[in-house]
């Protein structure tokens, strides 16, 4: 069955940071076909000005710009409030996609990419941020998820989480004591039916770096030997 492409919910704004005049063109072609409002910019602080103009909803940026890298400008657009980043990169290194989700992309794409494949990526992760608002509180260990307010907490103080540390949080605490494969948590947590799993790992080890009182002996987020990560909410 052919997938669609057209956004099923309500568009948003997009904003495309691209030095490459075609890709930009053309991605943001697909994304106005598919209902978005489309911002353009083709270096880092054009894009930084056109976010403050007018904050966007998701940001397609090239991780290689001229002067300012995608990842200063990620860095630069989250320190005023937070903002989903599709990261796109013209290299196939993994160091690159790492180095993405370390300063807080939500997602990547290697170039030569599918438009309409952006597309339903862009679509896959805004829906992620709309509330869930028949979804109850999640508590434990003095962790508190709130889906319907996309807020979590630890001991009452607010975790600065991305769009995904968030979701992996909510499914650890809807799951306790359950070990996940690392195969498993990306096609549950994130809806990915392929992928590098070094996402998951990245993730894991960047929300414990938030949630455990000592990342480098997680006893909250455990390691399972041979099969992936497990929640322990009263620890080890």
């Amino acid at each position: 069955m052919q997938q669609s492409y057209e956004v099923t919910g309500q568009a948003g704004r997009v904003l495309v940071v691209d030095d490459d005049p075609t890709v930009a063109e053309v991605v943001a072609g697909y994304l106005d076909r598919a209902g978005y409002t489309v911002d353009r910019a083709d270096d880092g602080p054009t894009a930084l000005i056109r976010a403050a103009a007018h904050r966007p909803d998701l940001v397609v940026l090239d991780l290689m710009l001229p002067g300012m890298d995608g990842l200063e400008v990620c860095r630069r657009m989250r320190d005023h409030g937070p903002v989903p980043v599709i990261m796109l990169t013209a290299r196939g290194d993994e160091d690159d996609r790492i180095l993405g989700l370390e300063v807080g992309a939500d997602d990547y794409v290697t170039k030569p990419f599918s438009p309409r494949e952006l597309v339903l990526r862009v679509e896959s992760v805004l829906r992620r941020t709309r509330p869930d608002t028949g979804t109850r509180l999640l508590s434990a260990a003095g962790l508190t998820v709130d889906p319907a307010a996309r807020r979590a907490t630890k001991n009452g103080i607010e975790l600065a989480l991305t769009l995904r540390e968030f979701d992996l949080l909510a499914f650890f605490l809807r799951n306790p004591g359950r070990a996940y494969a690392r195969e498993d948590l990306m096609h549950q947590v994130w809806g990915w039916d392929f992928g590098d799993l070094s996402t998951v790992t990245v993730h894991v080890r960047r929300l414990r770096g938030k949630v455990e009182d000592d990342p480098a002996r997680p006893r909250l987020i455990q390691t399972v030997w041979g099969v992936g990560y497990r929640f322990e909410p009263e620890g080890e």
